[in-house]
């Protein structure tokens, strides 16, 4: 009787184990893999980057599950919305425009615009006046797009976009533009590395600092309130410094 009861135990302990993990839900994150060095993909197909290392961080905070997967950047919304995956990772800055379709969490970062230039250019400013007549990349679909299209072309730039920003980097090596605009964080990890021989920062584009957010899809909100929590956590643990510290000397947050 005895070995019937812990036998009868036993088997009620493994239902409900199982039963839990059953029920905790595998959140799925998609980021765009070609954006270095904050999400990119590794020779042997595996993702890596600074967006890859919050979002495990973050998974783990919440104690949740979580698969993350690549997914090219002009149907990353989409995708969203579609309920191909749950959250997006991928440095994704919070506009007015995108929140028209997608929700935000809080920042886990925050960027201003710059602009590179060829090394023996002699041009002396970002503003629009001293870019007039020249070409100037920029990755499409990004705030850095929007910025050249809504102020470069309007003022005269030749305004060039671009699938990826490794697609925008290599015309900049070549000497394909007169120009590149993007991400701060991405462009000083690239002059640090591909880009060091070719190219130089000519300044930061007064007035674009932008705060980017992990998108939700619209009504999701208890998914958006624990990664905000999961955010402050790891603020607050030292983990979201630790991370940062192995792409950047200096603070990004």
């Amino acid at each position: 009787m005895k070995k019937l009861f812990l036998l009868s135990a036993a088997i009620i302990v493994a239902f409900t184990a199982t039963a839990s993990a059953q029920e905790a839900p595998v959140i799925r994150i998609a980021t765009e893999g070609a954006y270095p060095p904050f999400n990119t993909l590794n020779p042997d197909g595996t993702l890596a980057g600074l967006d890859v290392d919050m979002a495990n961080a973050l998974c783990e905070e919440m104690k949740a599950k979580c698969t993350i997967i690549a997914q090219d950047w002009d149907g990353i919304i989409p995708g969203l919305m579609a309920k191909k995956y749950d959250a997006i990772i991928a440095s994704m800055s919070i506009t007015e425009d995108r929140k028209k379709q997608i929700d935000f969490t809080n920042k886990y970062y925050t960027t201003p615009l710059a602009v590179v230039v060829p090394n023996d250019s002699t041009l002396a400013g970002v503003a629009a006046a001293d870019l007039k007549d020249k070409t100037v990349g920029a990755q499409a679909g990004t705030t850095q797009a929007i910025y050249a299209t809504d102020v470069y072309g309007k003022a005269g730039v030749n305004v060039k976009l671009y699938p990826t920003q490794d697609e925008a980097a290599a015309d900049m090596t070549n000497g394909r533009i007169d120009a590149l605009i993007s991400d701060k964080f991405v462009v000083v990890d690239w002059l640090n590395n591909a880009g060091k021989d070719c190219c130089k920062m000519l300044a930061d584009v007064p007035g674009t600092e932008t705060e980017a957010g992990i998108g939700i899809r619209k009504g999701d909100d208890a998914l958006r309130e624990k990664f905000n929590k999961a955010i402050d956590a790891i603020v607050a643990n030292g983990t979201h410094k630790k991370i940062v510290s192995k792409y950047f000397p200096f603070d990004i947050y």
